[in-house]
């Protein structure tokens, strides 16, 4: 019998058919794995596709070379177009304690990157753009907090009196204060000034009155161990090393020094950093220790400084100060006021301050939280209605949106006060412009969202992501959404999910060539049981929105490096008869969901009146208000009708 042959069809249809099999049964004992990386590989080809980054963008994460990694806490475009990314000690005891604080300057277009000495601990410091370019930075970290059960000396706050007039008294650190009444000694933990008394006179006849003490303020601890050294009364302190007159005229009193909780402490100094020489320059320290201000520029180009931890860990009680960039030095301010640290507070048309409620979190739960338009000159506030879970806007984020004329501000999100587990799904607008302007809820971010990222983009949108559900990612409650938020519609639409979950200590902000940066996440925990210390977060991660996947961006080839508010500029341009928008987009300084500095004016444009393609000039007018147009360095960024932006050209306006 001749054995029957098989068709080449019917064996391919067998090897088929075994493979199936095999695969079956494989997948019968590795379906889970199978159907992930099935799974993940789809994924992967799909957000890859040029239709889908044309409508939703991309991400991608950077990681830098071992050794140049840290922990970064704040990050500023400076006008060279690198980033400034300051960690300081990084939110890291043992940095601290062996004196390790980091700075790196990135270039993201040559992808370099430089470490830079950083003279004291920027953790937590505030920070601002200057007329001149120079970033001004001041407060930071003079001692980290210590929980109660760690505490181990008793300690808190002693009030430094000088009672003579003719000269100031500095009181070293190691000086030892002894209670007259207790016995107790406590050794002063750093160094303080102590101004001279101030004569006082009866204003009709002129006699002298007597003297006003100077005061100053120091951190103490007891100089040994143990709760027996805890005090709970007012007491007076004769101060060890001084004689004679010195002796009779300075003293101390403390109230109660104690085992208590320590909270962060701040410190005075204050730097500009210089983005040409890429080095800090010291200038006068501030009047108050700070730790977590805000600095906001103000139309002249003066920095107002508010808020934050003072060098014993209390709140600054509304003692604001203003430095001047002509002389680097600082001045209070006439008129007190109190916030929560790290409030967003925002220059408006009129030359006041918008306060949108929006802050870091210390300070008392019924002082300074109420948003309101500040006037800093007489100190009036105006509190302003309407604003939903107004008991959640700690860890919440605020923008102008764009265009900045507008003033319409958007307020995203937001959790309870300190640890809380509450978190706000709501946004908010206000319109300042209005007659009696009051907050309406905007659009919902579909889940509580602490710690929001938002950056302005050229096309007039906003970028809004990730967040978490709790506190510091608690619960691994990480929101790996993205969504771009269209101020005419009054709308969010969801674009592509980043790739890096961002809670506490991160941010973001735009890149010259319309890119958006992301940086840090300092979660509480490594996993969602909440059993694994978390693991600071040290990848930068870039998103590329729709706008730069549709063709060619526009090109703007020359033009002046110097605009003039309520003048005009002529720039030229191959493709300037496609040109749509002109924007001027001031660099971001962001940190701690705090970024007061960005802000996108709209500014007239003139063009030729040609097709599509015309090359040619086009002229651009900048608005007159100086409270508008801060004095300082911007993106100039032009679009074309489809949003698309040309890369930013640098320029100064005086």
């Amino acid at each position: 019998m001749t054995p029957r042959r098989t068709s080449p069809s019917r064996r391919k249809a067998r090897r088929i058919a075994l493979v199936i099999a095999v695969v079956l049964a494989l997948a019968g004992a590795n379906g889970p794995w199978l159907y992930r990386f099935g799974t993940e590989k789809y994924h992967a080809y799909a957000i890859d596709r040029p239709e889908y980054k044309a409508a939703n963008g991309r991400w991608e994460i950077v990681e830098f070379p071992d050794g140049y990694r840290q922990n970064t806490i704040h990050a500023a475009l400076l006008r060279t177009g690198k980033v400034l990314l300051v960690a300081g000690s990084g939110n890291d005891r043992r940095n601290f304690d062996t004196r390790r604080f980091d700075t790196r300057v990135w270039d993201p277009v040559k992808g370099t990157i430089a470490k830079v000495p950083t003279p004291s601990d920027l953790f937590c410091t505030g920070h601002t753009q200057l007329a001149d370019g120079n970033l001004l930075v001041a407060g930071g970290t003079q001692r980290y907090e210590r929980l109660k059960g760690d505490v181990t000396k008793a300690g808190g706050l002693m009030v430094v009196h000088n009672e003579n007039p003719d000269k100031p008294i500095t009181v070293k650190a190691g000086t030892r204060f002894t209670g007259k009444k207790n016995g107790r000694t406590f050794v002063a933990q750093d160094p303080v000034l102590v101004s001279r008394a101030t004569k006082r006179f009866d204003p009709a006849t002129g006699r002298f009155l007597g003297n006003d003490a100077g005061l100053g303020r120091v951190y103490v601890e007891a100089a040994r161990s143990g709760t027996r050294y805890q005090t709970g009364a007012e007491d007076n302190y004769r101060i060890e090393g001084l004689e004679g007159a010195d002796a009779r005229n300075t003293y101390g009193i403390a109230q109660k020094l104690a085992l208590d909780k320590r909270d962060f402490q701040g410190i005075r100094d204050a730097y500009e950093f210089d983005p040409v020489a890429e080095r800090y320059v010291k200038v006068d320290p501030m009047n108050e220790a700070r730790w977590y201000p805000t600095l906001t520029t103000l139309s002249d180009g003066k920095v107002l400084s508010v808020s934050g931890l003072d060098e014993v860990g209390q709140l600054v009680p509304g003692r604001n100060e203003v430095y001047d960039p002509r002389t680097r030095k600082w001045s209070y301010t006439a008129k007190e006021r109190q916030f929560p640290t790290y409030p967003a507070l925002f220059l408006m048309r009129n030359g006041k301050l918008f306060y949108s409620g929006s802050n870091a979190g210390y300070g008392p739960a019924d002082v300074g939280r109420d948003p309101g338009i500040w006037d800093v000159e007489t100190g009036r506030f105006t509190r302003i209605p309407g604003m939903s879970d107004p008991d959640r806007l700690e860890t919440s984020g605020t923008v102008l949106l764009p265009p900045a004329q507008e003033e319409k501000y958007l307020v995203i999100g937001g959790g309870g006060i300190g640890e809380s587990r509450r978190s706000s799904r709501r946004t908010r607008l206000v319109d300042l412009r209005a007659e009696k302007p009051r907050f309406t809820d905007g659009p919902s971010l579909g889940r509580g969202t602490r710690y929001p990222q938002s950056s302005i983009l050229p096309d007039d949108t906003v970028l809004v992501s990730g967040g978490s559900q709790d506190y510091r990612g608690r619960s691994g409650s990480d929101i790996l959404e993205a969504r771009l938020y269209d101020p005419e519609q009054n709308s969010f639409r969801r674009v592509a999910d980043p790739l890096v979950g961002r809670n506490y200590h991160s941010g973001s902000l735009l890149l010259p060539d319309g890119r958006v940066m992301f940086f840090g996440s300092d979660p509480l925990f490594a996993d969602p049981a909440n059993s694994r210390p978390g693991v600071f977060e040290q990848r930068i991660e870039i998103y590329t929105p729709p706008y730069l996947f549709r063709g060619g961006r526009p090109v703007v080839e020359d033009g002046p490096g110097a605009l003039r508010r309520g003048g005009e500029a002529t720039f030229r341009s191959p493709d300037a008869g496609r040109l749509a928008t002109a924007r001027l987009i001031r660099p971001s300084a962001s940190t701690h969901v705090t970024d007061v500095d960005q802000r996108s004016i709209a500014l007239g444009l003139k063009k030729p009146s040609g097709g599509a393609g015309e090359p040619g000039e086009v002229t651009v007018t900048v608005p007159g208000s100086r409270n508008l147009v801060q004095p300082g360095w911007y993106m100039l960024f032009f679009t074309d009708r489809d949003g698309v932006p040309a890369t930013a050209r640098w320029v100064k306006v005086s």
